[in-house]
């Protein structure tokens, strides 16, 4: 009887061991995701630090706000980026006009002139680059209120 008890009291102390090991590592998993340097790789031609940028909450009138797209060149030749369009007129975009060099990076930047609203908004950036056949979609969000809450 006694060797039965043991027998529990060994796997019951083996189970909580592991429970805590597997409630460790999803802590972990869960943290290291939010402060990740996430890189996007496209067609394997480029990567692009992140597709989305997220402004937050905004106020009407408080000017415009401005982000910036960092696209490497993964290719072994110069790349350009040869056009970027935006969703509306309420954006407007600048980005690197000479090409990029192999190893090296340009930039997307996207302004939201914050004249309108309140409403929340998502409008994207078409980037269109050298040696790619589709188009590389970014998108600028955030939710534009009246006055502070």
């Amino acid at each position: 009887m006694f060797a039965l008890w043991y027998e529990i009291c060994l796997f019951s102390d083996i189970m909580k061991k592991l429970l805590s090991i597997i409630i460790s590592l999803a802590v972990v998993a869960t943290f290291s995701g939010i402060t990740a340097n996430a890189q996007t790789v496209i067609d394997g031609l480029v990567s692009v630090d992140k597709t989305v940028h997220d402004f937050g909450d905004l106020y009407r009138y408080t000017g415009a706000v401005s982000c910036t797209f960092t696209f490497k060149n993964l290719t072994d030749k110069p790349i350009l980026i040869y056009e970027v369009v935006t969703s509306c007129g309420c954006t407007d975009a600048e980005w690197t006009r000479e090409p990029i060099k192999p190893g090296k990076t340009g930039t997307v930047k996207a302004t939201y002139k914050n004249e309108d609203g309140p409403y929340p908004f998502d409008k994207t950036v078409t980037v269109y680059v050298s040696e790619m056949k589709k188009p590389v979609i970014l998108h600028i969000k955030g939710s534009v209120h009246e006055t502070a809450k």
